[in-house]
């Protein structure tokens, strides 16, 4: 029987839950679903989304590696998503859309968080 595969959700490696917060919420505009804590003196982790991404952030050791890149495929609105982040004046950074790898009509566009993980969403045709 073939395994029925569902979804990746990366884990990313953060080390200060003030400085995560103004990255994924207030300038990539994810909302928090939930926050787990064994007291409240123990690290976060926490699951973030928007539309249909789901990440998950975690403070604890061993919970990921600071710098990984993930590839978010996205079917439409990179253009408008791109509009977006310019309007939010984020003061670290101010991505660019750039020719992608999926094809002619291919583009990315690239984020670094504060804690050097890289996230590059990716649509292969035009919006329209």
């Amino acid at each position: 029987m073939d395994p029925e595969f569902q979804s990746v959700v990366p884990i990313l490696r953060i080390f200060d839950v003030k400085t995560a917060d103004e990255f994924y919420l207030d300038f990539l505009g994810f909302t928090v679903d939930w926050d787990h804590r064994f007291d409240n003196n123990a690290p976060l982790y926490r699951q973030i989304s928007k539309g249909g991404l789901i990440l998950h952030l975690s403070e604890h050791h061993g919970d990921g590696s600071p710098g990984i890149k993930i590839r978010v495929m996205m079917k439409r609105g990179i253009t408008g998503y791109h509009e977006w982040l310019i309007t939010k004046k984020y003061r670290y950074m101010r991505p660019g859309i750039e020719k992608g790898y999926g094809g002619p009509d291919s583009q990315e566009l690239t984020v670094i968080d504060p804690f050097g993980n890289t996230i590059t969403f990716c649509q292969t045709e035009k919006d329209e």
